[in-house]
């Protein structure tokens, strides 16, 4: 039988993966077990065919076999986990069929409080942006009296920049040049004078792309063997662990501290790091300033304390920084990571940090139109050189999206013909999602059982909910974790989507959820009132 050895082999990397500590040496050996798997099935088909012709001395005419099955495909994907988009949100558009179909549910609306999508919550477009968007996609709007004079001025200023004067030709790979430079004059205002330089800067499909291009730079391993390991905040947005475990990296946690309203302790930091140098090569340290999912804004005294632990573990920096508009607490200001190493001086002003900002959050909320920033400061222009050489096989970033940022770094200025209009919206969102910010945690802490730090900046909040003994039972023999039953329950019982805290990570032994506080504003008060009413329902249905 030629399975006997497959199997023989098989066995042995079964029973010497448990040993080996190695995530590169599990990561071989779970490839060559898959192929055995994959081989002695093949034989013992093959095997048991051959006996059925010898009998018969029939053909076969069997099915094509797929080529790409669960024992070849990539194992980093299937083990690749984006709690936002998971299963509660598949079971939320069932719900939302189900609803449409006139089924009863005691609820006449789904909630969907699961994800940072402003505009799918009934958040109006920002005008000025929506008719340079429309004005460059459509330019005979231009002969119309439609538009204001500065936004007539900026369509024929970046059509201008277009190949053909149109934005469905091609840009660099980097970017429209003419978009760069305004970035870098809004970076450079922005910290105070400090220079951007438009050549280390370059534009993306919204921030996840530049942060996963970049990541994949680092995925090289150390000459002994070891993977890079990536140092990411817990709880976390789950495109950093995704990406991590996608590309086959090392995953380094280390934890907010929750008790500090979600502070970054560097004690925790060194932890970390320390207990990750036997199992990788620490690389690379991850902030994210305001912080999604918790909502806390760091100090300038903590970036300085990042900064320097990073120096001293020479850790590359990736900044965070796509809420930086989104700040609601009074005493809470934001601080970008290069104007604080920049104004340290020698030798923390060399370090290399990439920083990266989104026309997806703050008052813009321009999700799927896809606009997104890079900037990468004291890199080995030869390490530059050879990421933008990574990027140039994707052609290009979308040509609106690049105008959508173009639009949020240089906005209508006092004096320009769109400027009270703009001013009046940008205002108006804002202060709307600070009062929702101050209500929600507010209202989370007078419930039983719910306790909510308070939400900072960004979008969400991320209470701790305590949960009886006999709902952890009973979520552990349908086998699910915790909070991920309790968010179920919720969504089932109340229509509120929400994405379990396990999805971003949590402390063991601590259960969360995260909110969005982007509902507008009716419906962010009947989501509270939900939520309120089903707690104590849920307590009290499980003994509490």
């Amino acid at each position: 039988m030629q399975t006997r050895p497959l199997l023989r082999l098989l066995n042995a990397c079964s029973e010497f993966l448990v040993e080996v500590n190695s995530r590169h040496q599990q990561r071989q050996l779970f490839n060559l077990a898959s192929i055995c798997t994959f081989q002695a099935d093949h034989f013992s088909t093959t095997d048991h065919n051959n006996n059925n012709n010898s009998k018969t001395m029939q053909p076969q005419h069997n099915q094509h076999s797929q080529c790409l099955d669960m024992t070849n495909v990539n194992p980093h994907i299937l083990e690749m986990e984006y709690a936002v988009r998971g299963p509660l949100v598949t079971r939320a558009t069932e719900i939302e069929k189900e609803l449409s179909q006139g089924v009863e549910k005691p609820f006449k609306t789904v909630i969907r409080a699961n994800i940072g999508d402003a505009h799918a919550m009934l958040q109006r477009p920002v005008t000025f942006i929506r008719q340079v968007v429309a004005g460059c996609a459509h330019p005979k709007l231009l002969e119309t009296d439609l538009f204001p004079q500065d936004v007539k001025d900026r369509v024929r200023r970046l059509l201008a920049a277009c190949g053909g004067h149109s934005v469905g030709s091609y840009s660099a790979s980097v970017g429209i040049e003419t978009i760069r430079e305004d970035v870098a004059k809004y970076i450079c205002e922005r910290d105070g004078g400090i220079a951007s330089n438009p050549d280390n800067i370059i534009l993306s499909n919204g921030a996840s792309e530049s942060i996963r291009g970049l990541l994949k730079m680092f995925n090289k391993c150390d000459r002994s063997g070891k993977l890079p390991g990536i140092m990411i905040p817990i709880p976390q947005y789950p495109l950093y662990s995704a990406t991590v475990v996608e590309y086959g990296m090392h995953l380094i946690g280390y934890y907010l501290d929750e008790e500090n309203n979600w502070g970054l302790n560097v004690d925790e930091l060194k932890r970390a790091v320390e207990e990750s140098r036997a199992h990788c090569n620490p690389v690379l340290l991850c902030v994210i300033n305001p912080g999604n999912p918790t909502g806390q804004v760091l100090t300038r005294e903590n970036i300085e304390e990042v900064v320097r632990f990073a120096h001293e573990n020479k850790l590359f920096l990736f900044a965070d920084e796509v809420y930086q508009d989104n700040i609601y607490e009074a005493q809470s200001k934001f601080h970008s990571f290069k104007k604080v190493l920049t104004e340290m001086g020698p030798p923390y002003s060399s370090m290399e940090l990439a920083s990266f900002h989104s026309s997806s959050k703050g008052y813009m909320g321009e999700c799927g139109l896809r606009g997104g920033y890079v900037e990468i400061v004291n890199m080995d222009p030869e390490i530059l050189a050879m990421y933008k050489k990574s990027i140039s096989a994707k052609l290009c970033p979308s040509v609106l999206g690049q105008i959508v940022m173009d639009c949020v770094v240089q906005p209508p200025k006092p004096g320009d013909s769109s400027y009270e209009l703009f001013i009046k919206e940008k205002t108006e969102i804002l202060k709307t999602l600070k009062e929702k910010a101050m209500k929600i945690s507010n209202a989370f802490n007078s419930v039983e059982g719910i306790k909510c730090n308070t939400v900072q900046g960004a979008m969400y909040a991320f209470p701790k909910i305590f949960l009886p003994e006999k709902a952890i039972q009973k979520a552990k023999s349908l086998g699910q974790k915790p909070d991920f039953y309790y968010a179920m329950n919720l969504l089932e019982s109340t229509g509120i989507c929400v994405v379990p805290g396990s999805g971003f990570g949590q402390k063991e032994g601590t259960y969360h959820f995260r909110t969005t506080i982007l509902p507008p504003p009716d419906i962010f008060e009947e989501m509270i009132q939900r939520l309120t009413a089903f707690q104590k329902k849920f307590l009290a249905d499980h003994g509490a």
